[in-house]
């Protein structure tokens, strides 16, 4: 971790709380209302923010897995999110959410027609906005966590609670 935390602190509810009170707690609410409020099916959420994760390298991301109703993915759905392309485990919703997710962190000026004619085939455009930010999110908080090296020290609430 490059942030020098205080003894005792929570690294997390440090750097994220009391560093940055008016970012910090804001950005917090933000990404805890993606788990909490989203309509997407597990497996495309899941898809999505575990390419995310990956692409991030956050050690933190990667290892946890959002639960519905007492439900989680297979052990085996993070290596079918690295092969998004050639896998049999995903319908097609969940493998275009794991496409989108890496094409919008690693090529989002080459997101072409033929994409979108896909993901609107399989997609509303209110499911695209709700992806779009939930990508946006993990995309932003899980490299700050990386980069900051809190992925190694993050531990978050269940976000399960609510449903």
């Amino acid at each position: 971790m490059i942030i020098d935390v205080p003894e005792g602190k929570d690294p997390i509810g440090y750097v994220w709380g009391e560093m940055v009170p008016g970012i910090g707690v804001a950005a917090s609410n933000f990404s805890l209302s993606v788990y909490s409020h989203s309509t997407l099916g597990l497996r495309e959420f899941e898809a999505a923010r575990l390419r995310i994760a990956q692409l991030n390298g956050c050690l933190f991301c990667m290892d946890w897995r959002t639960e519905r109703d007492g439900a989680k993915v297979e052990p085996e759905f993070a290596d079918a999110v690295t092969q998004w392309r050639t896998t049999d485990a995903f319908d097609e919703r969940t493998r275009l959410a794991a496409e989108y997710a890496e094409r919008y962190a690693t090529d989002h000026h080459n997101l072409d027609e033929e994409f979108w004619n896909r993901m609107f085939a399989h997609y509303t455009q209110v499911e695209v906005v709700e992806l779009s930010m939930s990508i946006g999110s993990w995309l932003a908080f899980g490299r700050l966590n990386r980069v900051l090296g809190l992925d190694a020290v993050c531990v978050l609430p269940d976000h399960s609670a609510g449903r």
